[in-house]
Parts: C-alpha cells; structure tokens; sequence
C-alpha cells in the first residue's frame, strides 16, 4: 500500500498507481481516501465485490465444516458401490 499526501499528486497518477497497489490519499497526514484499482474487471464482479449480503454468505460458508478433497472422494466411492449393489439386486 503507498501513502500520497494529496497536495503532491493529482487523480490520473492516483488511479494509474492503483492499477498496482492500493492508494492512500492523506490530507494534513492523515487518511482521507483509498483509491483501489479495478482494471480488468467487469461490472458484475465490482457489484459483487461490494455487496455485503455476497460477503455475509462468504463469512457463512466460512464457518460451515469441511471435508478434504480425499474424503469427498471416498465418499463419492462408497456411494457408487453402493448403487451398483442395489442395481445387481433389481
């Protein structure tokens, strides 16, 4: 993250430098603004992105347990077994 006092840059350098990191603008020192680059993305992502109900339901998911990709593997296993027993007996 680079600080800039906002006397001694102006918008186009800002928003250039924020295509690499994130910006602070300072006025008198401190913090005034955060200028984040978002070239590249589309409309939809910067909407997601900004959307607290998006981040509610990450946090959400966050907190559920989980499962290693092995063991989703057995588990998908056993129940394709178990299909083919209930198959061979129809």
């Amino acid at each position: 993250m680079k600080v800039i006092a906002l006397k001694e840059t102006n918008l186009d350098a800002c928003v250039s430098e924020a295509q690499h990191e994130r910006i602070v603008i300072t006025r008198n020192g401190k913090p005034v603004a955060l200028v984040v680059g978002v070239e590249g993305l589309d409309t939809e992502q910067l909407e997601i992105g900004s959307n607290p109900a998006f981040w509610e339901l990450i946090a959400q998911r966050r907190r559920q347990r989980t499962i290693s990709r092995a063991q989703l593997e057995e588990k998908i296993s056993r129940s394709r077994k178990g299909q083919a027993k209930v198959t061979q007996h129809l």
